[in-house]
């Protein structure tokens, strides 16, 4: 079952009446989110803490960390203007990183390459090429406000970070895969804007491992709150500096 049918069960079991929700995004298997919206709508007030007992049902890998009464009709995925998204990639093999970053022995990574690559993507919007199912949508405009990447003193700790109104299927994880190519110098930056610019789709796309991706941002007209768990504190030790 989905984080989203677990959620409903136990909303379902709680306030006694089926209940369903509208999350803020659809992610991919073994992806993270530091910070995810949904709403639903409820006829009957409750009289008890729902979260407190939300949390004691709910499997400790699912959270609530806040329930906020809506006037209106506010939509958890239709309002949203701005989704930032984190990626961690670590070059060693670490369990206590497995399953939170992903593991690439990749030691000797063009890291200034890949950042020049990076900052590429606000100048262009048609992210058509870096879609596994472009046909399927409407269009494949996305309004990318800021995208970059870091890496830690040693070298061996990524971060690719992004955000956009609206992302496509597999669209960070394709990019993340088409950064880690240049690194390796398997692909060059005017190739890799030959895509942004021409919209053809790369012959092979490697898109990155889903357990680095973490949605960590939701943004709406009238909500912005910021994350309550920050994951870049908790996958990069705090005297490490990035560069």
């Amino acid at each position: 079952m989905n984080i989203q049918g677990v959620i409903e069960n136990a909303l379902t079991q709680i306030l006694k009446t089926p209940v369903f929700i509208n999350g803020c995004g659809r992610t991919d298997a073994h992806v993270h989110a530091s910070q995810f919206f949904f709403h639903m709508d409820i006829e009957q007030a409750w009289d008890f803490d729902l979260m407190f007992r939300l949390n004691k049902l709910l499997p400790g890998s699912i959270a609530i960390f806040d329930i906020i009464p809506m006037e209106g009709l506010p939509h958890a995925r239709f309002d949203a203007v701005q989704r930032c998204y984190d990626y961690f990639i670590h070059t060693y093999k670490s369990p206590f990183l497995n399953g939170l970053s992903s593991y690439y022995l990749l030691p000797d990574l063009r890291f200034d390459q890949m950042k020049q690559a990076a900052a590429l993507l606000p100048l262009y919007k048609d992210y058509r090429a870096f879609c596994t199912s472009p046909d399927k949508y409407e269009h494949t405009i996305c309004n990318v406000m800021s995208a970059g990447l870091t890496v830690d003193s040693s070298g061996d700790r990524l971060r690719f970070q992004i955000s956009s109104n609206r992302f496509l299927g597999k669209m960070i994880r394709i990019i993340m895969g088409q950064l880690l190519k240049i690194g390796k110098g398997e692909l060059s930056i005017d190739e890799f804007e030959h895509y942004l610019i021409s919209k053809e789709t790369p012959k092979l796309i490697t898109p990155a491992h889903p357990q680095g991706l973490y949605l960590s941002k939701v943004t709406y007209p009238y909500l912005n709150l910021p994350p309550r768990t920050t994951f870049s504190a908790i996958l990069q030790p705090q005297f490490e500096t990035f560069r």
